[in-house]
């Protein structure tokens, strides 16, 4: 008799089919068990307004948590950048895989750099952490470029620019990695121009804590897929951002990255960013520490960070701070 399949719940967008495939794969490799996609659509999905009015990358989140709860289905495969700071007691993030690249990148027409653009570019996001980055990037290297605020998958994004409405757009590089269309990036932004999302380029695997002796042994087995640096890493960007008060459409950059010499890590190094849309106004701040050990040690290091951040007049760059 072959096991009962495991029911892996997912949004029904190209790229989070293609982010839960992976998951699945892997999740097959380690327990032995066939593993079925359970699509499930979100509000963030079908609604047409811009994220920061409906909730922020939550709404993505809500419907699959749901899913979870219900039993309707035995795990599920987030975007780590989607979830909301603060955990459900009754779920846990049982794994978080090795991160994809973390970087922003171009989509320009012409093959473009974003350096080459002409002047009063048009670059499409829907993200005002990116607006405030390019914004204030342009700024300070006497570009002239203006952002469009969009919506959609990355078809529809790239759409844009092939159609001509806008010279270039904004998207995560893991992204597109993920649905094979990589060759399509025109330029890949240096973390040193634009912190990604926190979170950004890595996913997260949820399911129900264990309550029963099946959702004990299935958390265990799906921690076998989890990767500890990019675990303390997101753990502290995220921190960072639960420090802010600041909600996931809220316009925060971090990133955490090992230091080290040759093959030694030595340090974890945090950066952070918040910004005022129009990059008239940035705080950018970075601290450095031991590699952390402990969750506890992840969350000190984003605290840390926010702390010195609020300091420098962070939370006046955040407009409306989330409650």
């Amino acid at each position: 008799m072959t096991e009962k399949a495991l029911r892996l719940g997912t949004r029904r967008s190209k790229l989070a089919m293609a982010q839960s495939g992976l998951v699945a794969d892997a999740v097959s490799q380690v327990t032995g068990r066939p593993v079925e996609l359970v699509p499930v659509t979100t509000y963030g999905d079908i609604s047409r307004e811009h994220l920061a009015q409906i909730g922020g990358t939550g709404v993505f989140v809500a419907a699959l948590r749901e899913a979870l709860q219900r039993g309707e289905v035995d795990f599920a495969v987030h975007s780590l950048k989607d979830l909301p700071t603060t955990q459900p007691e009754d779920l846990v993030l049982a794994a978080v895989p090795e991160r994809e690249d973390p970087r922003d990148v171009l989509v320009a027409r012409d093959a473009l750099k974003f350096t080459d653009l002409p002047r009063g570019a048009r670059i499409g996001t829907g993200s005002p952490r990116r607006m405030a980055q390019l914004n204030a990037y342009a700024r300070a290297h006497g570009l002239d470029i203006e952002t469009v605020p969009i919506r959609g998958n990355v078809d529809t994004r790239i759409g844009f620019v092939k159609n001509g409405e806008l010279d270039a757009v904004v998207l995560a590089a893991a992204g597109l990695n993920r649905v094979g269309r990589s060759e399509e990036v025109t330029d890949f932004l240096s973390v040193d121009t634009i912190l990604p999302a926190p979170g950004q380029g890595a996913l997260a695997v949820e399911c129900r804590a264990g309550h029963t002796a099946q959702d004990a042994a299935l958390a265990a087995e799906l921690a076998e897929l989890d990767d500890p640096h990019t675990r303390a890493a997101v753990t502290a960007e995220r921190s960072l951002l639960a420090a802010l008060e600041a909600g996931c459409s809220a316009p925060v950059g971090a990133l955490a990255d090992l230091l080290g010499d040759g093959q030694i890590v030595k340090e974890m190094r945090l950066r952070g960013v918040v910004g005022r849309p129009d990059g008239s106004a940035l705080v950018q701040l970075s601290t450095t520490g031991p590699v952390p050990q402990t969750h506890e040690q992840a969350m000190a290091l984003g605290r840390e960070l926010a702390t010195e951040m609020l300091a420098q007049g962070a939370a006046g760059l955040m407009g409306e701070r989330a409650q």
